[in-house]
């Protein structure tokens, strides 16, 4: 895996992973990561997990988004993890109300520069 497939960036000194599907020529992101941002909770997976619960009881399209991929975790280990595409992510961010998702969805396309030559 090339640095160019999985990578981290930074949003305001916090991490969010990313993994770059060279077939689909799609980046998909940690949801979990992303909500750590936006919510600010010391356990940002059981916020996830309660909205994705939400998301599938409403029947959300969004919901059946989800890709897990294998991503470094900080304990150097790769575990399954929830992610979503760009354009889902953004759908995600706006169900959850935050003061850092404006910021956070005018951040996101500067992370896909480094794709386009």
């Amino acid at each position: 895996m090339t640095k160019k497939e999985s990578s981290i960036v930074l949003f305001h000194e916090k991490q969010v992973r990313r993994y770059f599907d060279e077939e689909k020529e799609i980046w998909y992101f940690s949801i979990v990561d992303v909500v750590a941002i936006l919510v600010d909770s010391t356990v940002p997976k059981r916020y996830w997990s309660d909205l994705k619960s939400k998301l599938k009881n409403e029947g959300s399209e969004v919901y059946e988004k989800i890709v897990q991929l294998k991503l470094t975790a900080s304990d150097g280990k790769k575990y399954a993890t929830d992610c979503f595409s760009t354009q889902d992510l953004f759908r995600v961010i706006q169900s959850i109300p935050s003061p850092k998702a404006e910021p956070l969805k005018l951040w996101l396309p500067k992370t896909l520069a480094d794709i386009i030559i």
